[in-house]
C-alpha cells in the first residue's frame, strides 16, 4: 500500500512539473524581449534574472564570514537524490590557491566535488557494504553537485555578491587539484569551482540566453526545422541579444557568429580522442567507470 501511495505521489508531482514546463514554451531567453514583465516578478525571480558572470575581474574586498556561511547553508538546501548529498564543498580563501586551482581569484572559492567518501566511511562504520563504482553513481551525484553549486550562485547574488562558475580546474594538469586540496583519490572528483566576490567594475552588458524553440520542448522532443535553425542563427547574430562570446566575429570575416563558434572556437575539439584523456583516467582512478579491467 505504501509503495502504491509513493508511486501516485511521484506521478502526481511529475504531471504537475510537466504542466509547468508547458507554460514555458516560446518564452524568449534573457537578451530578447521577455513575455514576463519585470514589474510582476517577485524578489526571487528578480535575483535569477539578474544573475551574471564576472570573468575574474574581482576586487580585493573580502566577503564577511557570516555571508559565506549563509551561502553555504543555502547551497546545501538544494535538491539531491535520496537526500544523500553525494558531494563535498572545499572552501578556499587564499587567492594564490584559487589561482593555482582554477586560474581565477576572488574573495572566496568553493570547489564542488562529486564525493562518495562519506558514504563509504559511514556504511563501513555501521557494518554495511556500499558501492558507488559506476557511471550511474557519478551522474546522479554530479546532478546533486551542480544543483548545490547553482543554488549558491543564486544565494550569493541575492546578497549582492557576484560569481564565476568555472571548469578551469579541469584544464592543464588535473592532478594538481587533488594535490592542492588533498582530495581523496577514490570516490571523489572535482566538478566545478565557484569563485565569489565583488567586481572591479560593472559589466557593460549581461549575457543573453536563448529560449523557446531548440531549448524548450512541449510534450515530446522537437527537432528544429531549417527555418527555425535560421531564426536561431539570427538570434545569435543580433548584437542586441548579447549571446556572442566574441563580439568581433563579423570583423574577423565570419558570416555568422556560429561560424566562428563551431570552427574557430570549437573546431580543435572535433573528432573522438585517440587515447585516454586525463579526465577519463582520473575518473577511472576515482572508481566511476564501469567494467574496468
Amino acid at each position: 500500500m505504501q509503495t502504491k501511495l509513493r508511486r501516485r505521489h511521484f506521478l502526481k508531482n511529475g504531471l504537475a512539473a510537466g504542466g509547468a514546463m508547458v507554460l514555458l514554451k516560446g518564452l524568449p531567453g534573457r537578451g530578447a524581449e521577455s513575455a514576463v514583465q519585470k514589474g510582476s516578478m517577485n524578489e526571487t525571480l528578480k535575483t535569477i534574472h539578474n544573475l551574471r558572470t564576472i570573468h575574474g575581474n574581482f576586487n580585493d574586498k573580502s566577503i564577511p564570514e557570516s555571508l559565506i556561511q549563509e551561502i553555504l547553508h543555502a547551497s546545501v538546501q538544494a535538491a539531491n537524490a535520496s537526500n544523500m548529498q553525494s558531494y563535498s564543498i572545499v572552501v578556499v580563501k587564499d587567492r594564490e590557491t584559487m589561482q593555482a586551482v582554477c586560474g581565477y581569484r576572488g574573495s572566496c572559492m568553493f570547489v564542488y566535488c562529486v564525493d562518495h567518501t562519506r558514504h563509504h566511511a559511514s556504511s563501513a562504520h555501521l557494518g554495511h557494504a556500499y558501492r558507488s563504482d559506476s557511471i550511474v553513481s557519478f551522474v546522479t551525484a554530479g546532478m546533486d553537485t551542480m544543483l548545490a553549486a547553482q543554488t549558491a550562485v543564486i544565494a550569493a547574488r541575492s546578497m549582492g555578491i557576484d560569481s564565476l562558475l568555472t571548469n578551469g580546474l579541469h584544464r592543464g594538469d588535473m592532478e594538481r587539484v587533488w594535490k592542492i586540496l588533498n582530495l581523496p583519490e577514490q570516490f571523489c572528483f572535482p566538478m566545478i569551482a565557484l569563485v565569489l566576490g565583488y567586481p572591479t567594475e560593472e559589466p557593460a552588458v549581461d549575457k543573453g540566453r536563448l529560449g523557446g524553440v531548440g531549448i524548450v520542448h512541449e510534450a515530446t522532443y522537437h527537432h528544429p526545422t531549417p527555418e527555425e535553425l535560421d531564426a536561431i542563427t539570427s538570434q545569435y547574430d543580433n548584437p542586441d541579444n548579447h549571446l556572442a562570446l566574441n563580439p568581433d566575429w563579423s570583423q574577423q570575416g565570419f558570416t555568422h557568429y556560429q561560424d566562428w563558434l563551431y570552427s574557430a572556437w570549437l573546431g580543435s575539439r572535433t573528432g573522438p580522442p585517440t587515447e585516454e584523456t586525463p579526465m577519463f583516467r582520473l575518473l577511472k582512478r576515482a572508481g566511476y567507470v564501469d567494467l574496468q579491467h
